[in-house]
């Protein structure tokens, strides 16, 4: 009976599992039909709404922007917003990296748990290190991203978040994998950040078509710019060259430019030396640890003295001569005599009024100097012009040292306004840098317009040709580690003789201050060279850091 009972009681059972499962099958799958249709309705109404990235309103504070936009993106495994240490990565391993492998190996040895490994190495994991304001501890000043690959959806979200951040002043790159085509997006995303957005770096980032000149745009607002490291070779100097000028276009924002650390050859240095032909805005330039011998230290060596105008540059000058003297006398009032006097001596006033406000407010003298200086040209170098063309060559007898004299005196005031400009990116004249950062963008629109072209600077003629002066407004130039002999050295010495002679730094609210810092050391040439040593003893007095660390050293006794 007992086997009968629990056979009669074992043979429901396997009977009731089949039954469930398929009853079970039909009915889930029921539900999970009844469930698919109002989930695919449901959506458009309420859940999914608010975790629309489009629908986010950002705050301003990056930490909390950039994982809430990552979230809702779908973005699960994002990177995290950290605070950059103070103290420089580069000085802590000697002291601190030498005890806390010690301190972790212990923990691990007591208690091997996942928290402790991923304390550990939680260093390798990618973060977004960020440098905040010192008066608000929210306010994100610099960005570095550092050995993860930046794709395009972080792009997007950085586009989203970033021009939220008011005080954002600096994005640093360095090896994240940036391609062409996610560098025109990066730089399609600049416009969008804060108007203070002035310094990029872009460091470890060899790119297959070289478009690094594209930071460098006309509508570019960067003023410092880092591309170590990046294999740039002759071809991307010459983009980069014709980024900073040519002959109908020149970068008037960019403050400095740091290409240490490439490829860059004689032919390479001397593209770049083709830039700084019509370039006044450049301040600070480093070609160190390239491979640049004397072809192209001659070349850049050239630029920073007279150097003689191409066929085309002078066709250009007369061009822009013509243009400037038919706009003017549309200009003047040309019904009587009584008009005409009325207006030189107008201009005579200004003369005066912007020869006394021209240290205080420079940027108000070159708006009445400009027109002072063409109406000069426009009356008797207007027929100047005419018979140049007839003489040919560009020989001009009409042309007096007078006249010479007083378009080197407006020149000067002319060339002063990217000095004046590019101080205030770097900071070295103190005051309000808020105020500065703020009315940046409206002052370099107003100088863009108002600087004169360089082709309208004094020229003086020489043998039938015609001589510009060289580029006095690039102070620090650093030929670092290159492969340069005495033969390039005594280009540079000639060139600084030049530079010592007529661009004075006391001097320099009235004119370009010229070259300050030349570095030419650890090349092809013995330190004890007399050519090397002569270059160091003119440079001497011209170094400002130099110069204050011989006042600190030896002060001045009281008499």
């Amino acid at each position: 009976m007992s086997s009968e009972s629990s056979a009669s009681v074992a043979s429901p059972r396997p009977q009731r599992p089949g039954t469930q499962k398929t009853a079970g099958a039909a009915t889930k799958k029921g539900e999970r039909a009844g469930k698919e249709k109002p989930a695919a309705a449901l959506p458009p109404v309420g859940e999914d709404e608010p975790k629309n990235p489009e629908e986010y309103q950002c705050t301003g504070v990056l930490e909390t922007d950039f994982a809430e936009l990552c979230t809702r993106s779908g973005y699960m495994d994002f990177p995290k917003v950290v605070t950059r240490p103070r103290p420089h990565p580069n000085f802590v391993p000697s002291s601190s990296m030498s005890e806390k492998p010690a301190l972790d190996d212990q923990r691990l040895s007591a208690s091997c748990s996942l928290t402790s490994l991923e304390s550990k190495y939680g260093f390798f994991r990618p973060t977004i290190q960020v440098e905040l304001e010192q008066e608000d501890s929210k306010a994100v000043k610099e960005i570095y991203i550092r050995g993860w690959k930046v794709e395009d959806r972080i792009l997007g979200i950085f586009a989203k978040c970033l021009p939220s951040l008011s005080q954002l002043q600096a994005i640093n790159l360095w090896k994240v994998g940036i391609t062409d085509k996610t560098l025109t997006t990066f730089i399609a995303l600049l416009p969008l950040c804060s108007p203070t957005l002035r310094k990029v770096s872009l460091e470890g980032n060899p790119l297959p078509e070289q478009s690094y000149h594209k930071l460098m745009g006309l509508d570019s607002t960067i003023m410092h710019l880092s591309l170590r490291n990046n294999k740039i070779d002759d071809h991307g100097a010459h983009l980069l060259g014709q980024a900073l000028s040519t002959l109908h276009s020149c970068n008037r924002t960019l403050v400095s430019l740091n290409l240490s650390f490439n490829h860059i050859s004689d032919e390479g240095a001397g593209y770049i030396a083709d830039g700084l032909r019509l370039n006044r805005s450049l301040l600070w330039l480093s070609l160190a640890h390239n491979r640049i011998q004397d072809k192209g230290a001659l070349k850049l060596a050239e630029v920073l003295r007279p150097f003689e105008l191409t066929h085309t540059e002078v066709v250009e000058r007369r061009r822009l001569l013509l243009e400037k003297g038919s706009q003017e006398r549309s200009r003047s009032p040309s019904s009587s005599r009584h008009g005409e006097s009325k207006m030189d001596r107008e201009k005579s006033q200004m003369t005066g009024v912007s020869n006394i406000a021209l240290v205080d407010k420079p940027e108000k003298t070159q708006a009445t100097k400009t027109p002072k200086g063409l109406g000069k040209k426009k009356e008797k170098p207007g027929e100047v012009v005419k018979k140049e063309e007839k003489l040919g060559s560009g020989q001009s007898p009409t042309q007096g040292t007078p006249k010479k004299e007083d378009a080197t005196k407006s020149g000067k005031g002319k060339v002063t306004i990217p000095d004046q400009k590019s101080t205030k990116g770097k900071g070295t004249k103190s005051g309000s840098k808020e105020k500065r950062s703020i009315l940046l963008e409206s002052e370099l629109v107003a100088e863009a317009a108002e600087m004169v072209n360089p082709l309208l600077e004094p020229v003086e003629h020489r043998d039938g040709k015609v001589f510009m002066p060289g580029n006095r407004v690039l102070l620090h130039l650093n030929l670092l580690r290159n492969r340069i002999t005495e033969v390039g050295l005594e280009g540079f010495l000639s060139a600084v003789r030049y530079q010592v002679q007529f661009s004075k730094p006391k001097n320099s609210s009235k004119g370009p201050m010229g070259l300050l810092w030349l570095s030419l050391a650890k090349n092809c040439f013995a330190p004890q060279c007399p050519t090397y040593t002569m270059i160091q003893e003119l440079m001497l007095p011209r170094d400002p850091i130099k110069a204050k660390l011989r006042e600190e050293e030896f002060p001045a006794f009281p008499s």
